[in-house]
């Protein structure tokens, strides 16, 4: 970007003498025209019908432009070009999903894993400069998705979530220790997992707390959210006949695990009852999660008063070369 500045501005206060030039101009060339003996108005219509006598006043004029291209110099114009230099440090994130079949339930539309996929292809299109990895878990876990810059591909593969790819249950110690395995070599500035489930844990060899503090000795952060309303909820279920019929099965979430779990890590637990409060709570990550970004600014600036110098100086050499040769015989 390039921006006009001047080193002496106050040489600016100088460009009162234009004004005085004018008021002095017009003053002596009053006197002089008084003291004109005129013999009739032939004489004025010849005197003032001449082309000369009227373009001498060019000479004052280039005088006055002059004298503001030299003020101009004076005050030192110098061109700066600045650009800045842009440093990112991304975070790592491991988003750690519930993939079981209590994920069904409908009291979030479609269902709760579903409205959990769409508002993670939110939060993971809003965060540029961040490495992603995705964990799904129900009976068992497994990489989903290996860390990565490439959004797309996140995106792709949290699409591809779908009931039936692991037996069911919920490992939540599983699942949490397979995400800390996946970002624990991170370099990055901050290590950030995010377990979403809605249950209780009741498989897998590895505890939830024994896996909150694995987590907490690599320094990575875990936000979890309890995802289910309150009370009741529908759940689609298959009846004797094989036909699809929904019932109201009660809400079982192990809150006080997951809040030992964030405790643990200096993370947070959040609590979602609907798509809307789930996307808050993405938001609400957003926020306290934000990529560092360093600016150094950088600037060059170069010196302009030469063009404004031979300016003036052309048209002083105008100016004299018009007053003594076309100019020379007009008083």
């Amino acid at each position: 970007m390039s921006n006009m500045e001047f080193a002496y501005p106050a040489f600016f206060y100088a460009l009162i003498l234009i004004p005085v030039m004018i008021g002095w101009y017009i003053w002596r060339g009053r006197k002089s025209t008084s003291s004109m003996t005129l013999s009739g108005f032939e004489n004025l219509d010849e005197r003032v019908g001449s082309s000369r006598i009227w373009l001498r006043h060019l000479l004052f004029v280039f005088r006055l432009v002059m004298v503001g291209l030299v003020v101009v110099a004076l005050a030192r114009p110098q061109s700066s070009n600045q650009w800045e230099q842009v440093t990112t440090e991304g975070i790592d994130i491991v988003m750690c999903m519930d993939v079981s079949g209590s994920m069904r339930a409908m009291d979030f539309r479609p269902n709760r894993l579903e409205a959990s996929k769409n508002v993670g292809i939110e939060f993971v299109n809003a965060r540029q400069n961040d490495r992603f990895g995705l964990v799904v878990f129900a009976g068992e876990s497994f990489t989903q998705c290996p860390m990565t810059t490439d959004r797309a591909v996140m995106i792709n593969f949290l699409k591809e979530i779908d009931f039936g790819i692991i037996e069911d249950g919920t490992a939540i110690g599983m699942g949490l220790a397979t995400a800390v395995n996946r970002i624990k070599e991170s370099h990055a500035i901050s290590k950030v997992i995010i377990l979403l489930t809605d249950g209780v844990n009741n498989r897998g060899d590895v505890g939830p707390l024994t896996a909150a503090e694995i987590a907490a000795s690599y320094g990575i952060r875990v936000y979890t959210i309890g995802v289910g309303t309150q009370g009741n909820a529908p759940v689609p279920v298959q009846d004797a006949f094989g036909r699809i019929v929904t019932r109201s099965m009660p809400v079982e979430i192990d809150e006080d695990v997951l809040k030992k779990i964030a405790e643990t890590t200096d993370g947070t637990y959040f609590r979602a009852t609907d798509n809307h409060k789930l996307r808050e709570i993405y938001q609400q990550i957003d926020e306290m999660e934000k990529t560092r970004l360093d600016v150094k600014q950088f600037s060059k600036k170069k010196e302009e008063y030469f063009p404004f110098l031979l300016a003036a100086m052309l048209i002083l050499m105008i100016e004299m070369m018009l007053r003594y040769t076309i100019f020379r015989t007009i008083p």
